[in-house]
């Protein structure tokens, strides 16, 4: 069994697909974060792992200033608050030894299968300590999982300080694709599925098959889907859905 990445933007089902993954034998990191209402069934997420993706992006993403002027850059996401950081594909990450230890320590525990939104960022400072394993990468139409963030952000409280709109979610959508299609993919072995494959059934024989392994086929559940918007979005962001589309061989 292949050790395994889950990426794609949050809120497009990568902690379905890690959950059918979590009784398969992984090791998917210490700490791992408790279920909410947004996500009932759990989140499959290593808070260890999500602080290294935080230290890392910290670097790439302005601070925001103290005190009221704060209040002026709302739109900047602070600690935890990064898996919807926007990133242009030119910044890059810098692994300090530091971060490279922290990262050598918990890839040593195999076969592992982390998840975090923000790998579509942080995946190069990840690389070198990453031996025989796979990248799964889920998404879902970009209106669906901006309509989703927006409503993520009403209901969980350590979003309350952070400011984004629809276009901005959708903006957050894009750069983490386009990083994973102009820059990741060249290198490794990669699977592509759509949110609604996972659903019916043809992207678990995918994921069986990629993996090598057993994955639980009854934990994805159609009534946890919690938003199912096709708003108009621009015609530069459905080039790229239509591309994730093609990869995963998936039509509407």
């Amino acid at each position: 069994m292949f050790n395994c990445l889950i990426l794609g933007s949050g809120r497009s089902g990568t902690s379905m697909v890690a959950g059918t993954l979590n009784g398969a034998g992984y090791f998917m990191g210490d700490r791992i974060m408790s279920p909410t209402r947004i996500n009932p069934k759990g989140y499959f997420e290593s808070k260890n792992v999500e602080a290294i993706n935080e230290e890392l992006l910290s670097q790439v993403v302005p601070a925001r200033p103290r005190g009221i002027i704060g209040n002026f850059f709302k739109n900047r996401p602070t600690r935890n608050q990064r898996w919807l950081a926007r990133i242009p594909l030119e910044k890059k990450v810098h692994c300090s030894q530091g971060i490279a230890e922290k990262i050598e320590s918990l890839t040593q525990k195999q076969p592992f299968c982390f998840k975090d939104p923000r790998f579509c960022y942080t995946l190069p400072a990840w690389r070198p300590f990453l031996m025989d394993t796979v990248f799964l990468c889920i998404f879902r139409h970009p209106a669906a999982t901006a309509s989703s963030i927006l409503k993520v952000r009403e209901k969980q409280k350590y979003l309350h300080n952070f400011s984004i709109n629809f276009g901005q979610a959708l903006q957050v959508w894009e750069l983490m694709y386009q990083h994973i299609l102009k820059i990741h993919i060249h290198k490794g072995k990669w699977l592509f599925i759509h949110y609604n494959q996972v659903l019916e059934g043809t992207g678990i024989d995918k994921i069986e098959e990629f993996i090598d392994g057993n994955v639980d086929r009854n934990f994805p559940d159609a009534s946890l889907q919690n938003s199912d918007s096709f708003e108009p979005v621009s015609a530069k962001t459905y080039e790229i859905y239509e591309e994730l589309c093609k990869l995963a061989n998936y039509k509407e």
